[in-house]
């Protein structure tokens, strides 16, 4: 089983990127669950959302302690949250920033994945909501969900305008990050 930790804070997406990761793991083959945990339930509070993929049935429940996978949606969470907290050897990190990964620091063994998805989101979606934007990048810097399976994900979600936009935004990430759309 694989495990995927996503910090943000409370109306930038992390639910919903959660459950549509999800969905997309799901139309590619493997069995998958989305949870979230909140602590202070407001706009702007650090929230975190969960999400496993396997190739059996999922029956653990709790909250995900030692992640394989991260991703950060605002970095300012990194002073005030420790997103790294039990990420495994070998982890990849997606870090939401203009910054390089050499700007962060991270335990030994993750790889990090830096990208400027606020920029993408604002100039394919005119609003600096980051959710698909990173889940492209999650798609390619970690193969657990396919490009393909994302889209459809995303059109099943939204209505066809806005999921050509959140796709668009998706697919940019993807490229950045190192997929072959």
């Amino acid at each position: 089983m694989r495990e995927l930790r996503i910090h943000g804070r409370g109306g930038q997406g992390s639910v919903t990127a959660a459950e549509l990761i999800a969905c997309a793991a799901f139309e590619g083959g493997v069995f998958s669950q989305a949870f979230p945990a909140f602590g202070v339930e407001r706009r702007g509070a650090p929230v975190q959302a969960f999400v496993r993929f396997s190739d059996r049935k999922i029956r653990l429940r709790s909250q995900v302690y030692e992640p394989d996978y991260i991703i950060v949606q605002d970095p300012t969470l990194i002073g005030d949250v420790d997103v790294f907290s039990g990420i495994k050897p070998g982890g990849i990190a997606i870090i939401n920033t203009e910054k390089t990964a050499s700007d962060f620091r991270v335990p030994e063994g993750v790889t990090v994945y830096t990208i400027d998805a606020t920029t993408i989101a604002l100039e394919e979606l005119g609003l600096p909501i980051t959710n698909t934007t990173l889940m492209g990048a999650f798609a390619a810097a970690t193969g657990e969900i396919g490009l393909e399976p994302l889209k459809g994900a995303l059109r099943n979600r939204f209505g066809e305008r806005l999921a050509e936009k959140n796709i668009r935004a998706a697919e940019r990430a993807y490229k950045l990050v190192g997929g072959a759309a």
